[in-house]
């Protein structure tokens, strides 16, 4: 069954095009992350990663010979955007990310699939898929994402230390799942570094993430701890009092208002799926 989910992603026109290319040249590339995350969920796929042994300047080179467009502004973390058949797929050389501040990170290029998946957040992000169709799986990340459980990669810590942005994603991938799998001690941890990332990340940085917490499967589970209890995780009030602080409007007017509607729409929901004698329809 999962063979048949990444088979439909592999027979993209535009991603067999881009991995022809590749193979053509015998230079391996895979497909990685969020892609695959999403194709063993069925859910729908929105950006297409890719990964390469090949370096940047080279891959420039193998897209000029087939006169594909790109963008380039990215190369110095070794990110490529193609556009193969007019279609948007990002292109990454394996990579160990070092003295890591944040967003920003050098790079020490490898030929490591293991050392390239140990510098992402989750453990479901860091799958990868060849053109024959096999599953490379270096953290049990295929496990989690049937148990719907989220598992950071590595020392938790260490990981939120290095991009605090990861904060705010360990709560926005809650909502890829019904009910999602996270141990409290792993909460306590990514509660503790919140009021720090505040003080590292700009506030549009956070508030784009919260918004692409809205458009998860289960926006809900981003926000509260409970439904019934409607308890709020501890990061929305201090976020919110963050904003508030720093007279960011934006944040609070177009962002985090939105969460008690997000709920009133929800309830109506379950509401409609009772008839008058208290059945499920």
């Amino acid at each position: 069954m999962e063979i048949n989910k990444i088979a439909n992603l592999l027979n993209l026109e535009h991603v067999k095009f881009l991995i022809s290319i590749f193979k053509e040249n015998n230079i391996e590339i895979r497909l990685v992350g969020g892609c695959i995350r999403d194709a063993l969920l069925e859910r729908e796929i929105k950006d297409i990663d890719t990964a390469t042994t090949l370096e940047p300047q080279d891959v420039l080179s193998l897209l000029k010979e087939n006169n594909i467009e790109y963008d380039d502004f990215a190369i110095q973390y070794g990110s490529i955007i193609a556009y193969p058949q007019n279609r948007k797929i990002q292109i990454t050389t394996l990579r160990e990310d070092v003295n890591q501040m944040g967003r920003h990170t050098n790079v020490i290029y490898t030929n490591s699939w293991k050392k390239d998946s140990a510098r992402r957040d989750f453990t479901f992000n860091a799958l990868y898929v060849g053109n024959n169709n096999k599953l490379h799986d270096y953290y049990n990340g295929q496990s989690d994402l049937n148990e719907s459980k989220i598992s950071f990669i590595g020392e938790i810590e260490d990981r939120i230390k290095e991009d605090y942005l990861r904060i705010y994603r360990y709560f926005r991938f809650r909502g890829l799942f019904n009910l999602p799998k996270t141990s409290l001690s792993d909460q306590k941890i990514v509660e503790k570094y919140i009021h720090e990332s505040l003080a590292v990340l700009t506030n549009d940085v956070i508030r784009q993430e919260i918004l692409k917490m809205f458009n998860m499967p289960f926006p809900l589970n981003c926000f509260y701890t409970s439904h019934q209890t409607l308890q709020k995780f501890k990061w929305v009030e201090i976020v919110k009092e963050h904003f508030i602080r720093t007279k960011y409007d934006l944040g609070l007017n177009k962002c985090l208002d939105r969460i008690c509607l997000l709920y009133t729409s929800d309830a109506a929901d379950e509401e409609d799926s009772v008839d008058l004698g208290g059945r499920r329809i």
